[in-house]
Order: structure tokens, then C-alpha cells, then sequence
């Protein structure tokens, strides 16, 4: 992966650069020394490493403010970073930029039930929103299945999603309002906690910009009262297409779970001997929930149940208590780590049609023949959004970038069957070449003058999201 050429003029000033951010900042807000950076070299995509010029965390957006606007006029790139869970080296430095973390900005600013929102500083955990109101009968609906450790900042820039986006969409859709600061220190407010903002839809562009365009430092979130009760059905089948044709037809019948979670038979195994969460042996594995009244469950259970069945299920088991929900979906939520354990993976997040599910199935499964690289599927069924993990050993010679170009081939078949090159997991560094394989040059050129207003100097997350190649030309102009 070519990574942009650092500053010379930038890494000769460190000292000068860290004494300037030292002078913003309280003492114990700035990292600079080389050993404790290389915490920060890189994310969740951890087959891509850079140590940074330095890293700074601040407390608050005032601090941030500051440190942008010294940054812009010495001209230091600046990647911000939630928690560093990104999949799609969305956080990845470069030698001469500065990190700017928000994990200590995690306070909640402000809670509303009557009008149903929260307020919170972005570096706050995904899962931490929910706690904060879930005692008052609340939730926030957005639930990545790093939710224990990613940060709303991330959520934010990717429009991150999960298991039960089927039902109650992704960050954007749960997203009111932010406090964003501009590359040269303005503190800008866009929406609120209102239902919808006047004007050009300026929320909807920052929500999926992966730090392109600003740093956000608080969110106004919805949040929603909680359902009376939900209840999954964990579905086998003996063969990955068949398993995508239930789902094909269940979303085909008008019935809307809350989640529909594929698995298939390297990620049940893996996950079985992990979590043991009581999953069969089979080929396919679908968790299909429901939620609402004891009555409404059960009558959106039938329709699943009676689809099911047409589709001859080698297992099929309705969770009958709270701790067999909670096991079920336990195997699910440990997939990522689980696979960790018995290889070295690259995850990837392009998105389908779900008719075109069992295709795309079948065709990931004859690539991974032609590569020689084994493949586990885990993904969002619902919605289409796949994960598929490519195997591979990090230390032998060439596998990295036979798994690369795998992986290509995986994105560019679902832009072909029309789909897109990533659901929820940004495009980063990962997908960034990739972009003219879904875009013409005039889309392009459109997304890039949306960069130009924001950040003209291209100062913010440099080499993420657009071709190197154009990148570079901006930065140069």
C-alpha cells in the first residue's frame, strides 16, 4: 500500500511543532517520544503501520479549536482518531502528521426524554450512550459489533451501523446534530436537537466524511424507548446459497426483524469453540430477531419460521428464554475475535443487493479456490452489508498482497451487481484506489471540491478515501 511522502521541513521541526502544541495544552494531553507513539502507528487495520510526528488528546473543543488552528498554520497534517477500532485504516498516520485522539472527551453533555436525544462528546463509547439512559427505559440504536470500544467520533465518520440497522438504519439516521471544528480552528454547529435543520443537508455530508472534513467534538444523538421484548431464532442450513435465499424471501415477505446475522461454516466453528454458544454443525447459520409485543413476536415469528421451513433448515431453534437469547447472540458479537484467534485476517464491508446474495456467495466462494485463500462470511444479511474475512499469514512472503487483490475482486463484484464499496466500514486506505471502480471522474471531482471547501490546504486525514495520486495533486496546488 503506497503511503504519501512525509514533510522533510515538518519532521525537522518536531521539536518546534510538539513545544507549540505543549504551549495549547495541558502537560499530560501531548505523547512525542518515539516509544510511546508506536501505540498510535495504526488501527484496527493493523497490516499498515506509521508511527506519527506526535499525538495529542484533548479534553475539550476548545482545546481541539487550538490545536487545529496551530496546526494549520504550520501546516502539520492532522488525522483525528476515536478509539482505533477502524477496519479500514481510516485512523492510519503519516510520519509527519499529528494525531488527534478524542478517547478523554467522553463526558454526556445533556439528556432529554421528552425529546428523546442525548448529547454527548464524540470520543464517548457506542455501547456507553445506551448505558447512559437505559435505566430510564432508553437506547441508542447503532450497535457496531466493536460497540464496547469504538467511539460516536467514529461512528460518525464512517456511519457505522450493526446488527440491528435493518430496522433502525445506521449512525445517519440516528445522528441529529454536531459541534465540528474546521481544519483552521472554527467551531462550527450543525443540526440540533430538532427534527431536521433548514438548508443544504451539511449533517448529511459530514456523517460518512471519515475526518475529511472537520473533527467532531460532541453529537446529539435519538435515542428510542425500548421494546417490550425481542426474541431471535438461530436457523441452519447446509449451504451458503440457500441460506441467502431465506433471506432473500423473508425480506421478499414484508416482515421487518430487527436483525437478520449470516454466519457460515469457518466463522460458526471458530465462534463455537470461542464463545460455545450452542450453535449446530452446518454449513449456514442465520440469527433472525424480532421485537415488539409478545404478540407481534410471535406472529413475525411464524412468517420467518414458515419461510424457514420451505428452505429444509437442518436446525431450527427459537430462543425460549432471555440467557438462550443472550447465548446466541454472544457467538455472533464474538465473531471478529474469535476468527482472530486462528489466523491473520483482512475484513472487508462491501454492500449488496439481498437478492444477489446467494451470486455473490457463490462467487466469493469459487475466488477463494482461485487464490488459495479460505474465507469466512459474517455479515448483516438484512441490509446486504457483508463482511467477508480472507485468511491469510501475515508472515509469509506475498500473502498480504495476494489477500489485497483478492479483496479487490470481492468490492469490485458488489459495485458490478450493484452494490457499493463499503457499508459502514469507511473507505480509508483499504478501499481508496477502488473508488474509480465505483465512480466516474466527475463524481470524483465533485466529492474532491467538497474536500477543497472544508480543508483547502488537504491538511486533514491525508491519503484516506480518494486516489493517492489526487490526493497529492491537491496538496501540492
Amino acid at each position: 500500500m503506497d503511503m504519501p511522502i512525509p514533510d522533510a521541513g515538518i519532521l525537522a521541526r518536531k521539536a518546534g511543532i510538539v513545544a507549540l502544541l505543549q504551549s495549547v495544552l495541558p502537560a499530560d494531553a501531548m505523547i512525542h517520544e518515539d516509544r510511546q507513539v508506536k501505540a498510535y502507528e495504526c488501527d484496527a487495520l493493523t497490516a499498515y503501520r506509521c508511527p506519527p510526528l506526535c499525538v495529542v488528546l484533548p479534553s475539550t473543543t476548545e482545546e481541539v479549536s487550538a490545536v487545529m488552528k496551530l496546526c494549520q498554520e504550520q501546516g502539520v497534517p492532522v488525522v483525528p482518531r476515536g478509539s482505533g477500532t477502524s477496519l479500514a485504516g481510516g485512523a492510519l498516520p503519516t510520519a509527519d502528521s499529528v494525531i488527534l485522539g478524542v478517547a478523554r472527551m467522553n463526558d454526556v453533555l445533556e439528556t432529554d426524554y421528552g425529546n428523546r436525544f442525548i448529547r454527548v462528546q464524540s470520543g464517548r463509547t457506542n455501547l456507553s450512550v445506551t448505558g447512559a439512559v437505559e435505566d430510564d427505559g432508553f437506547f441508542y440504536a447503532p450497535d457496531p459489533s466493536s460497540q464496547l470500544a469504538c467511539a460516536i467520533a467514529g461512528n460518525i465518520g464512517m456511519n457505522s451501523g450493526g446488527a440491528h440497522c435493518l430496522k433502525y438504519g445506521v449512525t445517519t439516521n440516528n445522528l441529529l446534530g454536531v459541534t465540528m471544528v474546521l481544519m483552521d480552528g472554527t467551531v462550527v454547529e450543525i443540526g440540533g436537537a430538532h427534527l431536521d435543520a433548514p438548508g443544504l443537508d451539511l449533517l448529511g455530508v459530514i456523517c460518512g466524511s471519515e475526518g475529511q472534513l472537520g473533527v467532531v467534538t460532541e453529537a446529539t444523538l435519538r435515542i428510542l424507548p425500548k421494546p417490550e421484548g425481542a426474541r431471535p431464532v438461530l436457523i441452519g442450513f447446509d449451504s451458503n446459497e440457500v441460506a441467502g435465499m431465506c433471506v432473500s424471501d423473508i425480506i421478499k415477505a414484508g416482515v421487518l426483524p430487527v436483525a437478520i446475522e449470516f454466519m457460515d461454516r469457518p466463522c460458526i466453528r471458530a465462534t463455537e469453540a470461542f464463545a460455545h454458544a450452542g450453535y449446530p454443525d452446518c454449513e449456514a447459520l442465520l440469527i433472525v430477531e424480532v421485537e415488539g409485543s409478545e404478540a407481534e413476536i410471535d406472529e413475525q415469528l411464524s412468517v420467518i419460521t414458515a419461510i424457514a421451513r420451505r428452505h429444509d433448515p437442518v436446525e431450527l431453534r427459537e430462543s425460549k428464554s432471555e440467557e438462550e437469547s443472550a447465548k446466541i447472540w454472544l457467538g455472533r458479537k464474538s465473531a471478529f475475535g474469535a476468527m482472530g484467534q486462528i489466523n491473520d485476517y483482512m475484513c472487508l464491508d462491501g454492500t449488496i443487493p439481498v437478492t444477489e446474495l446467494p451470486y455473490v456467495l457463490r462467487r466469493i466462494g469459487e475466488m477463494s479456490k482461485e487464490y488459495g485463500l479460505d474465507v469466512g462470511n459474517v455479515f448483516h444479511a438484512g441490509d446486504g452489508n457483508m463482511h467477508p474475512l480472507i485468511l491469510f499469514d501475515a508472515n509469509k512472503p506475498g500473502d498480504l498482497e495476494k489477500c489485497e487483490a483478492f479483496g479487490a475482486d470481492i468490492l469490485r463484484l458488489c459495485v458490478e451487481v450493484g452494490g457499493c464499496l463499503t457499508g459502514e466500514h469507511g473507505v480509508g486506505i483499504e478501499k481508496r484506489d477502488l473508488m474509480v471502480d465505483q465512480y466516474d471522474p466527475v463524481d470524483l471531482e465533485a466529492q474532491l471540491r467538497v474536500k477543497d471547501v472544508f480543508d483547502p490546504r488537504w491538511l486533514l486525514n491525508p491519503a484516506k478515501v480518494f486516489p493517492l495520486a489526487s490526493t497529492e495533486r491537491r496538496r501540492a496546488a
